[in-house]
């Protein structure tokens, strides 16, 4: 399973703990985002990381992904890396719908396809966001796997029949050149009565099976 469990189960844990911290949390408790005008300068959010708790007003994660997370504490090899949109699809078995309809649109940023020959460009989505959509989506990590196994398993089924139906065909088709064969190679001329042509002093015999005609001249 290429699925990371440790991975899924620690969002799973993250979601339901900040569930339960938004059930007990007081009035007198900050928000996680504030907004903040600093002179002349245009209004900014300050936010809270989530990793190391400390205020930031800007940071990668935050600006492209809409994830409260501060540039020290962004981890771009593991926790934050990014995945492209048909590998979220189909690791996660989530449909178009999923990412751009549920609420809220999943963000992304678009990079340059590497294949030549595509003609969009690459939508990168975070991870973790696609991590937590996927829970979202089918309810647990466990339900998510069993899918996954259901859907693996009906496709080495498909996979097996058209390999048989192909074999069944080359079978047929080598049986079929061999029967040829031996019926080319077995068959013996019957050839009926002996004629005689005058004019080229030639006689034939022409076989009644096939219809072979065997010239020859007598001395």
């Amino acid at each position: 399973m290429s699925i990371a469990p440790s991975i899924l189960a620690l969002v799973a844990a993250t979601s339901k703990s900040s569930q339960s911290q938004s059930l007990s949390s007081s009035s007198d408790q900050p928000s996680t985002s504030t907004v903040v005008n600093d002179g002349d300068q245009s209004k900014k959010t300050v936010s809270s990381c989530m990793e190391c708790g400390k205020q930031f007003t800007d940071s990668y994660l935050k600006t492209h992904f809409d994830y409260h997370v501060c540039n020290a504490c962004r981890d771009p090899k593991d926790k934050h890396s990014l995945i492209p949109r048909t590998e979220a699809k189909n690791e996660y078995l989530l449909k178009d719908c999923d990412l751009d309809v549920r609420e809220p649109p999943l963000k992304f940023i678009a990079k340059k396809n590497p294949n030549p020959y595509a003609r969009n460009d690459m939508r990168l989505y975070l991870h973790i966001q696609i991590e937590e959509r996927a829970l979202e989506v089918w309810g647990s990590e466990e339900a998510l796997i069993e899918e996954k196994d259901k859907r693996g398993e009906k496709r080495r089924v498909r996979q097996k029949k058209d390999f048989d139906h192909k074999m069944k065909k080359l079978r047929m088709a080598v049986r079929s050149s061999l029967y040829k064969k031996k019926n080319i190679t077995s068959h013996v001329h019957d050839y009926g009565e002996e004629k005689h042509d005058s004019k080229s002093d030639t006689y034939e015999k022409v076989c009644r099976s096939c219809g072979h005609v065997l010239s020859y001249e007598k001395m």
